[in-house]
């Protein structure tokens, strides 16, 4: 990477996407972004996996974020089961948009040969770093131009229009040394450590039926489903598809819950 000479207001923004960013990406240590750099085919090679979004609102483009391999192969080889990587970033997706002045469409996952050419264009890149490369944010300097409008119309309707960019997000530029790895002193920890950030979908299920299209389009107020599970059996816990725990359905306050009464073994320990 080579230093890029953004303004001073595309600079901060970039540095404040970056930030925002990694507040939530799940890392096992905490992560800095470093001085936004010039973008290119070079950048990739530190990383082991990408996921690029589409913007959509006011600010145009895509935005794309590489994570190292430590978080790639904890996604792969989670006790879980295989993980979806966009969908565990798509939080920290949504937090680089946000502080654009934008929104994110669905992440998704590229190929990192082929994410510099997903971008359209010149881009800026900050990396993140801790006691090494874990991520690294991608931002097109179109969006970015952009984006330094949208986020001063934006910190203007809060009456903040004559704040520094960086000053409206947060965002402090980084020093001129913090380009590469960061030492912490300590041994970083490694496997499920890092997925403790992730958001996952939970499903509690009480039993299953099979109907033909014929009965579903049948299906009006009232009717009543058979399932394959008598009354007072245990509902599964499902994560990602895959059995967890079983319990019992109790009501807390007005809602369901669920009392833990089984942990599944082979499940829990992967």
């Amino acid at each position: 990477m080579t230093t890029l000479q953004l303004t001073a207001d595309e600079s901060a923004l970039a540095l404040a996407a970056a930030t925002a960013a990694a507040t939530v990406l799940p890392a096992h240590e905490q992560v800095t972004p470093a001085a936004p750099q010039a973008g290119g085919a070079a950048v990739t090679a530190p990383f082991a996996a990408a996921v690029v979004a589409d913007l959509d609102g006011r600010v145009p483009g895509r935005v794309a974020l590489l994570v190292g391999p430590d978080l790639a192969g904890a996604m792969a080889q989670s006790p879980l089961g295989g993980l979806d990587l966009a969908a565990a970033l798509q939080p920290t997706i949504d937090a680089v948009a946000s502080a654009l002045g934008a929104r994110a469409g669905a992440a998704r996952g590229t190929e990192l040969a082929l994410v510099v050419a997903d971008l359209g264009g010149p881009f800026t890149a900050v990396p993140l770093v801790g006691s090494g490369f874990a991520a690294a944010v991608l931002v097109p300097d179109t969006t970015l131009r952009v984006g330094v409008r949208a986020v001063t119309e934006q910190s203007s309707a809060t009456s903040r229009a004559q704040a520094p960019i960086g000053t409206v997000l947060g965002a402090q530029p980084a020093a001129e040394g913090s380009r590469g790895p960061a030492s912490t002193g300590t041994t970083p920890r490694r496997g499920i450590e890092l997925l403790h950030g992730v958001d996952m979908e939970v499903t509690v299920e009480i039993g299953r039926t099979r109907m033909t299209v014929r009965d579903l389009l049948e299906l009006s107020p009232g009717a009543v489903l058979e399932l394959d599970r008598a009354a007072g059996s245990p509902a599964d816990l499902l994560v990602n598809g895959r059995l967890i725990a079983r319990g019992e359905v109790v009501v807390l306050d007005e809602d369901f819950g669920l009392r833990i009464t089984e942990i599944v073994t082979d499940a829990a320990t992967g």
